[in-house]
């Protein structure tokens, strides 16, 4: 499976990526609101070895890779977390260097619109921090809705933090 947008290749995540996946995943400043912040190559071989080698396998994630097509370089990392047939939550991750110019969005969008349109996906879900703006932002101009806000019910990096839940629907998104 891979996807081809403007400025963009999104295809599965391999281990021989494994360097730029620490480069660019290991700032714990950058990744403040991730979950999984690699120290080492062990690590990231680690991660590479829980994902499904599938795609469409309920209750497996499933990663791309982010690659910005005019220079081949890997600038981040999409997760597909298949919940079961009809529904999926999406994660993503950016470098750094590479935030606030759009990439995240054409991103998000060629997957979701694959989903959707191809996958024949129900529901799309993102669970998220809500002090990271920038993905609350991204997320509500892709059209997602907040949907629930859990208070202090997830232990990130040994802080408890709250989770807000956005969705899109299919058919919210056919519409707009």
């Amino acid at each position: 499976m891979q996807l081809n947008t403007k400025r963009l290749v999104l295809r599965p995540i391999n281990a021989n990526d494994k360097h730029a996946i620490l480069k660019y995943r290991s700032d714990a400043e950058a990744n403040k609101y991730q979950g999984w912040i690699p120290k080492t190559l062990d690590d990231v071989e680690t991660f590479l070895g829980k994902l499904s080698a599938e795609f469409n396998v309920p209750d497996t994630w499933f990663q791309l890779a982010v690659v910005e097509k005019n220079n081949n370089e890997l600038i981040g990392d999409i997760g597909i977390h298949f919940i079961d047939e009809q529904q999926v939550e999406l994660g993503y991750t950016i470098a750094k260097h590479k935030q606030s110019l759009g990439f995240a969005t054409e991103a998000a969008k060629a997957v979701i619109d694959f989903l959707f349109s191809e996958m024949k996906k129900h529901r799309i879900t993102a669970s998220i921090d809500p002090e990271n703006i920038a993905s609350v932002a991204l997320l509500e101009k892709l059209g997602f809705r907040k949907e629930a806000h859990f208070v202090e019910s997830l232990l990130l990096n040994d802080q408890w933090v709250d989770d807000v839940i956005y969705a899109l629907l299919a058919r919210e998104w056919k519409n707009l």
